[in-house]
């Protein structure tokens, strides 16, 4: 077996780091998010953290087809998590917004994933954990450029 120390990181072992960890998180979620898809799940977060959007902005922010949208938007209606509202100033459009649901439950499955992971984090020095915190930051920036 090779030596942690002398063994140099792949892509493919970044990759499955990567995996690894969003499987740990996800299994933690509460039950009833784990049944949502990809797109659902993205459209609670944004409306989350960008407040009330368009269908049309959700979708070009998420780069998925506006049908696919309205489909997640739809039924996220429908189990009540979120709102749909008349735009303020353009009478033609309709804003999306978290409803109290959508915001409890986004609150419990935060919480859920912070707490697995400000544990695991204590595991790691603090030199680990300036480290790794770097690496989000550089990993969000890798996204984020992605989507510009």
């Amino acid at each position: 077996m090779d030596d942690e120390s002398t063994h140099e990181p792949t892509l493919e072992d970044f990759a499955l780091a990567i995996s690894l960890l969003v499987r740990r998180i996800r299994a933690d979620a509460p039950p009833e998010l784990r049944e949502f898809s990809w797109t659902q799940k993205a459209v609670l977060t944004r409306l989350e953290k960008e407040g009330a959007m368009t269908s049309a902005d959700l979708a070009r922010a998420e780069r998925i087809k506006p049908q696919s949208m309205s489909s997640a938007i739809a039924s996220l209606v429908t189990m009540g998590l979120i709102e749909r509202h008349a735009h303020p100033t353009d009478g033609r459009q309709m804003l999306i917004k978290l409803s109290a649901k959508g915001t409890k439950l986004r609150r419990t499955t935060r919480e859920a994933k912070h707490a697995w992971l400000a544990q695991a984090i204590t595991r790691l020095n603090k030199q680990e954990q300036a480290l790794l915190f770097k690496a989000g930051a550089l990993i969000a920036r890798m996204v984020e450029d992605e989507r510009d």
